[in-house]
């Protein structure tokens, strides 16, 4: 194991000096290329605004039985406390992926970040959101200073996405969070500690920024930057850019039979057996 750190921490850090935590964007198109749409300037799938509006009305079980009849069987991800549970939650993933903080590594990532004018390392991936966006996060269940979201990074959040966010790790400032109204969220735990990032001494290194844009996990399912993010009912469902019209169209079909199939139930002219054969 030892052997295998001495030569994987060389590799690591020679890839954060090629090209820092964002993903390139010939390697964005290269993971994305089931998308023929339009993309954002740096590769990111930009699923057209009225396709958003359509998944705003689907249903847990419609997206999960279209994304699962072409193959793609894990993309619900559950188990998450809810910030407007009422409210639905629908844009484009912009996603950040956070490692348990090491001082050598934190050092090379942060010391290629401040070269490009960033500031602190839990809002370089917000700095880049736009509206309509998600902030998607892996902050891999982090709880006790943990917390790289308060009520101020939420407001920025909301502010530049109209949206609130897909969060794997404790959040803080929880009542200002509620506060902002539209903020409809999905995160792991509460925490009123804060992330403290810094080497130094009497400092707690938590957490690392180690991804923009790249693939992460979100509990048992691999997110993409540009995926379509649908919360609702408790769930968070992640739709592939290239599923997304076809989640939209074939849900609008069915909730047409289904409206149909329920007006006839009601008046009694077919049995239940008869309308889901």
């Amino acid at each position: 194991m030892k052997r295998l750190l001495l030569i994987f921490l060389p590799l690591l850090l020679q890839q954060l000096h090629a090209q820092t935590v964002q993903i390139s964007k010939a390697d964005l198109l290269a993971l994305t290329a089931e998308w023929k749409g339009e993309r954002f300037a740096d590769g990111r799938p930009k699923v057209p605004d009225e396709i958003l509006k359509r998944i705003k009305a689907v249903s847990v079980e419609e997206a999960w039985s279209t994304m699962s009849n072409a193959g793609y069987k894990y993309q619900i991800a559950e188990g998450w406390e809810v910030i407007n549970p009422d409210s639905v939650l629908v844009g484009r993933a912009v996603t950040a992926t956070f490692m348990p903080g090491r001082p050598d590594v934190w050092q090379a990532i942060d010391s290629i970040g401040k070269k490009q004018g960033r500031r602190a390392q839990n809002v370089w991936a917000v700095e880049m959101l736009v509206k309509g966006d998600v902030y998607v996060a892996d902050q891999f269940g982090a709880k006790r200073n943990g917390p790289t979201i308060g009520d101020n990074v939420g407001n920025s959040i909301y502010a530049k996405t109209g949206n609130g966010i897909v969060y794997d790790g404790a959040i803080r400032d929880l009542e200002g969070l509620k506060e902002i109204g539209g903020f409809t969220s999905f995160y792991s735990s509460y925490d009123p500690s804060y992330h403290n990032p810094g080497a130094g001494p009497g400092r707690d290194l938590t957490t690392m920024i180690v991804g923009i844009n790249q693939p992460t996990r979100i509990r048992t399912v691999t997110v993409m930057p540009g995926d379509v993010v649908l919360g609702k009912m408790g769930v968070v469902v992640f739709i592939p850019p290239h599923l997304a019209e076809r989640v939209a169209t074939t849900s609008e079909i069915v909730r047409l039979r289904d409206m149909f199939g329920h007006q006839r139930l009601r008046e009694g002219t077919y049995t239940a057996g008869q309308i889901d054969t």
